[in-house]
């Protein structure tokens, strides 16, 4: 192995030193992505996605130039790394990859629009932060107009610092909004398992339980409750799991108001002010602005 000194660029991410700790962001991307679609001089807007838009697959015509479509989406797609505030936005539009019409690609533009105006923005990691985990959990149910799957989005924070998040849809359909978020739990604590077993090969294991924060009641009730209820044995896999892992100590669901449930930024469309307040949540920051780094 070689030792090239400090980071600065690695795989068009661009890694910026400063008091707290590192920066990471990919503003030559964005802009190369801008410039790709003739959008750079386009007028930005403040959110990647309208509050109601519910894409369907059967919604608009047929878009004319489908290379294109996938090209900017599978671009947005890698941007996520830095800005898990677009995760949502893309991963709706990477959806349609297969038959784009007119109005997936509005919705690109949108995004586009929103690139734009924090093309500066990044992620921010800090020095000092500990090594307990700290997940946010939900789930949009039935979000889906065409199949009625509800879509799924964790963060997880290892102390201060952002490092996993997901938004995706999910693969059955779920009876009640406890299921589809009950589902979500159970991916964000496998998720946490994989990430607790990573860093005790790092010699740096959690000294607490990742705590997992869900805004539906029942889903915490369910997730330490032995008895097993006739209503819910169709979930009775993902039931069990949360539940072992709640008894072996390396998880605890925790109820959070949804004022504080940083997670919705992953399943929907959100108003401008709590959307830039989440965003804030997740340290995803201009690059202009230093914070204490408290999640």
């Amino acid at each position: 192995m070689s030792d090239l000194g400090e980071i600065h660029h690695f795989l068009g991410v661009n890694v910026q030193r400063n008091p707290h700790g590192l920066f990471l962001s990919q503003q030559q991307y964005a802009l190369e992505i801008l410039d790709r679609a003739g959008m750079v001089n386009c007028h930005p807007i403040s959110t990647p996605i309208d509050i109601s838009s519910k894409l369907s697959a059967q919604s608009g015509k047929p878009f004319a130039d489908p290379s294109l479509y996938r090209s900017l989406a599978g671009a947005l797609r890698y941007l996520t790394l830095t800005r898990p505030d677009l995760q949502y936005a893309v991963q709706q539009v990477c959806l349609f990859m297969h038959a784009p019409t007119d109005t997936h690609f509005q919705l690109i533009k949108r995004i586009l629009r929103y690139v734009q105006g924090t093309s500066h923005f990044g992620l921010q990691l800090f020095r000092q932060s500990g090594c307990d985990l700290v997940a946010y959990s939900d789930a949009d149910w039935a979000g889906c107009p065409d199949t009625r799957k509800s879509t799924s989005g964790f963060g997880i924070f290892l102390g201060s610092n952002l490092v996993s998040w997901s938004s995706k849809r999910q693969h059955i359909v779920s009876r009640s909004s406890a299921e589809a978020e009950y589902r979500s739990v159970a991916n964000t604590v496998a998720e946490s398992c994989w990430l607790r077993q990573l860093l005790l090969e790092l010699h740096q294991p959690p000294s607490k339980a990742t705590v997992v924060y869900c805004d539906n009641i029942s889903v915490v009730y369910l997730s330490s409750n032995p008895v097993q209820h006739q209503r819910t044995k169709h979930v009775e896999i993902d039931l069990h799991f949360v539940r072992d892992r709640v008894q072996l100590g390396e998880a605890r669901v925790l109820h959070v108001p949804t004022s504080s449930q940083y997670a919705d930024i992953f399943t929907k469309g959100l108003p401008s002010a709590v959307f830039q307040e989440f965003r804030s949540s997740l340290n995803v920051l201009p690059s202009t602005v230093q914070t204490a780094g408290e999640c």
